[in-house]
């Protein structure tokens, strides 16, 4: 037969350890708890800005990707066709977009380093840390100019019957 003092001197110490680990284990949750809400807060204040190569158009978007401000240079509608300028402003927005998500991964990376704790492991029910940290957005591929074998009916090929300037 054991010993009752022995035996409770035993329980208490693995007692004292289980309560050691589990405050650890809960400094280390609120820690990460902490840097995720950081993290957060400095990933939904990305924005990006991109202005075209000839300066005609800047574009600016938030953390997301969405389209913040569009902006045209006072010339920009005196260069060039409707068609180009669309075409212009799609590829820098599509730069800005590209920007902001490579800076999102930026911030992200730390976070999706992974979680030094999983209370998932230890407590059934639980979520696991790496379940709440967002996975990386895919940078957009910036396309490559189009391939055309002729200017579109809206776009000035320099050979339009209404250019008067040679009469």
């Amino acid at each position: 037969m054991t010993d009752p003092t022995g035996r409770r001197a035993e329980l208490e110490a693995r007692n004292a350890a289980m309560r050691e680990q589990v405050d650890s284990l809960l400094g280390e949750l609120r820690k990460k708890t902490s840097e995720l809400r950081e993290t957060q807060e400095r990933a939904m204040a990305i924005t990006a800005t991109a202005v075209s190569q000839d300066g005609s158009v800047r574009a600016t978007v938030d953390s997301a990707g969405a389209l913040t401000e569009l902006e045209f240079s006072p010339s920009a509608f005196d260069r060039t066709t409707p068609a180009r300028l669309s075409r212009l402003a799609t590829e820098t927005v599509r730069q800005a977009v590209a920007k902001a998500r490579t800076e999102l991964n930026e911030v992200l990376a730390p976070a999706q380093a992974g979680p030094s704790i999983d209370l998932s492991e230890m407590l059934p029910g639980v979520p696991s840390l790496s379940d709440l940290i967002p996975k990386p957005p895919v940078v957009p591929q910036t396309p490559g100019p189009p391939r055309r074998s002729a200017p579109a009916p809206d776009e000035d090929d320099g050979n339009s019957v209404m250019d008067r300037s040679g009469w």
